[in-house]
């Protein structure tokens, strides 16, 4: 009897886990009883796990041991510069020993060639330690011509084509790299699991052994991750928890630049951006975003604005346009790229209630250009100053920065790091700033630049038009 419950105890079960959270439920759900999102349960076949086996990378015994927190080293220049200057601004200064990374983004954006480009600037700073890229959606021949075309020729670069996690972790073993890439995630599998690769428990087992690796040997470890059709990072959430840095690749399509956004960042800014313009011989940066967001900006149009909006150390100017149009409908359209929709109506009535614009009756349609996602609220009032330009069809002049948090009473409320945002307009040639009073107060202004403090919605649009 004994025997018979041991043989059943070591059969393959089929489980139905979550795509989003990694819950494991033995029947199929509508719904996740952990989570609450919907059909997100899928059928896995998983297999159990061996008495006392040790999850993840083993290390060896004694390899570790607990030491005071005072004599742990810790500095800056442990850092290491991938030499791809937004890359090491995004990740808050370069890439800190075992460090685990991933990097998202939409099919073709060009994850996999900002971080070839990135490891073969790497491995000519780290001498003749090796680097190791990973390819388990590319042959070695298709990598090769990538890499000729970006011209990357490092000769310590080296390359393994594989999808076993197993090999993967036992040839980074034996070559201990300087830095280790894996693109990507979703290819990678453990023979001992059942389950396909992609699946919940296979990128969940194939991270956490990744992760281990990376903490045990204080290797920085890339990781690439597919993205759904929502644009959230395929596989479980737990994936994002479990690593330090969160990076995801925005624009594409008809943009022709990209932007690398940290979401989550556990040794830098979680805000900081960094700026790449695709080109036939690959992602090459932009130093200056604020020239290129304001490059096509039309002269004298109604309903157009310039902010200076913060992303994380960086002051980015930015057009905000806005159209107010007699609606065809019985209910108003209200429409926001760029920036919240809750707040573009949140703005639009206070102009009613305190201009006395009759706008909560007309189309409103609000634009970032260049399709930056803003989420600083000192870009409040050129939201405002769009709308009404639009509203009264007259043109704001051109070298004009308006800048400030709008509250409901009307009042423009003061902003963080007034004098780098005029720092920057100065730089590119604006010659007047509408600042809120309690920001301009006690304010330097730069030479050339004129500064003016506005209290109230209203006296900010009698200065304008």
């Amino acid at each position: 009897m004994v025997a018979a419950v041991s043989k059943v105890a070591t059969r393959p079960r089929t489980v139905f886990a979550c795509a989003e959270c990694g819950h494991a439920s033995p029947k199929w759900l509508g719904q996740c009883p952990a989570c609450r999102r919907w059909n997100t349960l899928h059928e896995e076949v998983q297999a159990p796990e061996p008495r006392g086996a040790p999850r993840g990378f083993a290390a060896a015994p004694g390899s570790t041991r607990p030491l005071p927190l005072r004599e742990v080293e810790a500095s800056e220049e442990a850092r290491l510069r991938t030499g791809v200057g937004e890359l090491d601004r995004v990740l808050g200064g370069g890439v800190v020993p075992g460090g685990l990374m991933l990097l998202g983004g939409d099919p073709g954006i060009g994850k996999s060639t900002l971080l070839l480009a990135a490891l073969d600037r790497l491995a000519g700073a780290v001498g003749d330690r090796p680097v190791l890229y990973v390819s388990g959606e590319e042959s070695a021949r298709q990598v090769k011509l990538r890499a000729d075309r970006l011209g990357a020729a490092a000769p310590n670069l080296q390359l393994l084509a594989e999808t076993d996690a197993t090999r993967v972790l036992h040839a980074a073993g034996q070559l201990r790299p300087a830095v280790l890439a894996v693109d990507s995630i979703q290819t990678q599998y453990l023979p001992e699991l059942q389950s396909a690769p992609g699946t919940v428990t296979q990128i969940r087992e194939v991270a956490a052994r990744l992760m281990a690796f990376a903490k045990t040997t204080e290797t920085p470890v890339f990781l690439v991750g597919h993205v759904t059709k929502d644009g959230a990072i395929a596989g479980p959430r737990v994936l994002e928890h479990m690593v330090d840095t969160v990076l995801y690749f925005e624009g594409g399509g008809a943009h022709p630049y990209r932007v690398l956004r940290a979401h989550k960042n556990r040794f830098g800014s979680a805000s900081e951006i960094g700026v790449f313009e695709m080109k036939s011989g690959g992602l090459v940066e932009v130093p200056n975003p604020s020239a290129l967001f304001l490059s096509e900006r039309p002269a004298g149009a109604p309903g157009s604005a310039v902010a200076a909006a913060l992303s994380g150390t960086r002051t980015v100017l930015v057009e905000v346009q806005a159209l107010v149009a007699p609606t065809g409908f019985g209910t108003p359209r209200r429409t926001a790229l760029g920036l919240d929709g809750n707040r573009v109506a949140l703005l639009a009535a206070v102009l009613e209630k305190k201009v006395g614009l009759d706008i909560l009756g007309c189309d409103l349609f609000v634009n970032v250009a260049g399709g930056l996602a803003l989420d600083d609220p000192a870009a409040d009032l050129a939201c405002v100053a769009a709308l009404a330009s639009s509203f009264r069809d007259k043109a704001i002049e051109q070298r004009t920065l308006v800048v400030g948090e709008v509250g409901l009473a009307g009042e423009v409320r003061a902003v963080a790091q007034a004098e780098g945002r005029l720092a920057e307009a100065a730089r590119l040639g604006f010659t007047r700033a509408l600042l809120p009073a309690g920001s301009a107060r006690h304010l330097r202004a730069p030479a050339g630049l004129e500064v003016v403090g506005v209290e109230t919605v209203a006296e900010t649009l009698d200065r304008l038009f």
